[in-house]
């Protein structure tokens, strides 16, 4: 496993990190799913464990992931763990069967309380405001909550995770404000989690901004919900517990399929899988810190620690140049499925 500073925090940071979102079940809230369908806590402590052989030092979740339950086999599996860098994220939530958001100042502190006493820590390493908008932003009161609880030594660092299709506004409002400046003078060292991937890369001029200014960045979705593993057909179906038996359509995969043809030539070049391919991919860009899929088993693991690389810049740039042409209607598509 390599590692890489995270911004210009003092966080080291495993390349591969542990998303953690699938291991909180499937969970509903209402007649809407909010995860991967049923996981079985045995296989995720497995999992985890497996994670932490292999290397692993970074682990992602929310306290909207399985309402809590990712957070609650995080620390129980290794909550005592100090080699471990926790992340997690506050402001989704679910009330009276519906999804919503909460970015007050009593949520956040309240929220943070019960994080802190499911991953079984003192502090968390990195808190997230998650998918915050300008709007909250502007209002200024979960920014306030932030400095706070770090101030209280409840929170090491913070930062934003940012919107899947539009991850600028709320980027540059932090960065043209100087919210978030990492100097280690102040102890204050935040950063941005984002979608980047094969297909979505929408976040690449925050990417370089951001890295520019010493922002740590964790990049999210690199498989894109499983799509550039290559293992779904327009056979393939999702139960109802799953989020992607809304999102990923028959058409979307024929679609990415057929769209991804000329990026799966470059496994035979690297001798690598399309899931090694996809990581490969993402990590080939040094500003990125740290990349997240989700991890369900401990194959997972084997799967997404090997056979890394960085790609050729000719490579890189023909996916880039794909990005702007033919991904986009594709990226329309999967955008409306939401």
């Amino acid at each position: 496993m390599q590692y890489r500073k995270f911004g210009s925090t003092d966080l080291l940071v495993s390349e591969i990190g542990f998303g953690a979102w699938a291991i909180g079940g499937g969970a509903m809230v209402g007649n809407t799913s909010i995860g991967w369908g049923d996981a079985d806590d045995a296989v995720s402590t497995r999992a985890i464990h497996a994670a932490r052989d292999a290397g692993i030092n970074f682990f992602d979740t929310a306290d909207i992931y399985g309402l809590g339950h990712s957070e609650e086999i995080i620390g129980e599996t290794i909550g005592n763990d100090r080699h471990v860098i926790v992340a997690t994220k506050v402001g989704n939530v679910a009330t009276n069967d519906q999804f919503t958001v909460d970015y007050s100042k009593e949520h956040i502190y309240k929220a943070c309380e019960d994080s802190l006493r499911r991953l079984k820590r003192e502090r968390i390493d990195y808190y997230q405001l998650h998918s915050a908008r300008v709007e909250h932003l502007q209002n200024g009161e979960c920014i306030e909550a932030m400095e706070k609880l770090q101030n209280q030594g409840k929170v090491k660092y913070w930062g934003l995770s940012l919107n899947t299709f539009d991850p600028s506004p709320e980027a540059d409002l932090l960065m043209q404000r100087n919210l978030g400046d990492a100097r280690p003078d102040n102890l204050v060292g935040r950063g941005f989690q984002l979608v980047l991937n094969v297909l979505n890369q929408k976040a690449l001029p925050v990417l370089k901004k951001a890295n520019k200014k010493g922002y740590g960045i964790i990049a999210r979705m690199p498989l894109q919900f499983g799509l550039l593993t290559g293992k779904f057909t327009t056979d393939s179906t999702f139960r109802v517990n799953d989020h992607r038996h809304n999102r990923l359509t028959k058409e979307v995969i024929s679609t990415s399929n057929e769209a991804l043809k000329p990026v799966w030539e470059l496994c035979k070049k690297y001798d690598i899988t399309k899931t090694q391919l996809a990581l490969s991919y993402v990590l080939s860009y040094s500003a990125v810190s740290t990349v997240i899929p989700g991890i369900r088993t401990a194959e997972h693991v084997a799967q997404n620690t090997t056979g890394l690389t960085r790609l050729d810049d000719e490579d890189l740039q023909m996916i880039e140049d794909l990005g702007r042409t033919d991904f986009v209607s594709l990226m329309e598509l999967i955008r409306k499925q939401g």
